[in-house]
């Protein structure tokens, strides 16, 4: 069975988030939590927090063995961007986009891969 959170809107880049969620696909819940534990990083932060609630959802869902579910699924896509504007010499202007990041994370339990 699998286990889903999101979090949309996230107030971070999505390339700055990335990084670390190719780091825990695949690993354990357990051990992708230690792993972002340890890293001094506001994306490691944001993306702990959505797996704890992939596992309280799993929990809250009637996981059999908490310990044993694997992270299947961990992406980072782009949200919408706000487009701002500011002023620069001579009267010309610069963009800036402040980008917008949904980070999804599956869990799973290993039951789908044998029941194929």
């Amino acid at each position: 069975m699998q286990y889903n959170a999101i979090h949309r809107y996230a107030d971070m880049s999505p390339r700055k988030i990335r990084p670390f969620a190719t780091l825990i696909r695949g690993r354990t819940a357990e051990e992708a939590l230690e792993l972002l534990r340890f890293v001094h990083n506001r994306s490691a932060r944001l993306l702990e927090q959505v797996v704890k609630s992939a596992l309280g959802n799993a929990e809250f869902r009637g996981a059999r063995d908490i310990e044993e579910l694997i992270v299947s699924e961990s992406r980072v896509d782009g949200g919408p961007i706000m487009k701002r504007i500011m002023p620069r010499a001579r009267g010309t202007a610069y963009p800036i986009k402040r980008r917008i990041a949904h980070i999804h994370v599956t869990l799973s339990d290993g039951q789908e891969e044998a029941a194929d």
